[in-house]
């Protein structure tokens, strides 16, 4: 893997929204790189601009002046058909809600992406490529189960299997623990790191500095301006924080 190479360029990037006769400026003059294999944390309140940030980060909007390259491709001025195309090919999504089919099975769900992709796949590369993925998030024997049989934390692992599946070049999660326990939310950030370990490239939105710092780097925003990007200087590892959290359980259950 080319450590250097950028999947994310963006270049004085602003994004104006008309709300009656006002101009909300909701990123300004944003300049930055991604790198691949980067695992990234995007932080802010609420109206700075983060929000705006991944959605043009997604091609699910395009800014309003300047040039974002995803992958060494101009997206900035790409038609609708155009965006969408390319997020397809590019980018999996995870969101908050785990946006799963109830009525369909975990190894299901991981496979609609491929009934819809422009990529003609056989049925049977669809069921390899879905276990192969459900594996990955450590989920193998759970395939046949539907969601209302998984915890929330595995319907998250689902999520984050079906965003995987197409094998993106990148991997956007909105809140992905915001509808999560603490000791659930660990769990997840484990299975980013482990991705991210394998070299995949993860940005992140989050309000949360604790889950922030299981990261690599934290981007804050503040009235659509990038105040600050560094490197995670005391960055939490996933497996150590849920041993202790076992052993304190442990040591509670030892004395009760």
């Amino acid at each position: 893997m080319n450590e250097s190479h950028p999947i994310i360029q963006l270049d004085q990037i602003n994004k104006i929204y008309r709300s009656g006769d006002v101009n909300v400026h909701a990123v300004r003059d944003v300049s930055l790189e991604i790198k691949t294999g980067e695992f990234v944390a995007i932080m802010g309140s609420s109206g700075s601009g983060k929000s705006t940030m991944m959605n043009m980060l997604g091609c699910l909007d395009r800014p309003t002046s300047g040039r974002y390259l995803l992958d060494g491709t101009d997206v900035s001025h790409l038609d609708r058909d155009e965006l969408a195309a390319i997020r397809n090919a590019k980018i999996g999504f995870i969101f908050q809600g785990f946006n799963l089919l109830s009525r369909t099975s975990a190894l299901e769900n991981i496979e609609l992406p491929m009934l819809y992709s422009s990529r003609h796949i056989s049925r049977h590369e669809q069921n390899e490529r879905a276990t192969k993925v459900l594996e990955l998030v450590g989920l193998g024997e759970r395939g046949d189960h539907f969601p209302n049989q998984l915890s929330g934390g595995q319907q998250q692992r689902v999520a984050i299997a079906r965003s995987l599946v197409l094998e993106p070049a990148l991997l956007l999660a909105d809140e992905p623990t915001g509808n999560l326990d603490s000791k659930t939310s660990i769990e997840i950030m484990g299975v980013f790191q482990r991705l991210n370990d394998q070299g995949i490239t993860i940005a992140m939105v989050t309000h949360e500095l604790d889950i922030a710092n299981y990261t690599r780097r934290v981007i804050v925003m503040r009235d659509g301006r990038v105040v600050n990007d560094s490197p995670v200087q005391n960055r939490l590892i996933a497996s150590d924080e849920l041993r202790k959290i076992e052993q304190e359980q442990q040591a509670i259950k030892l004395t009760s």
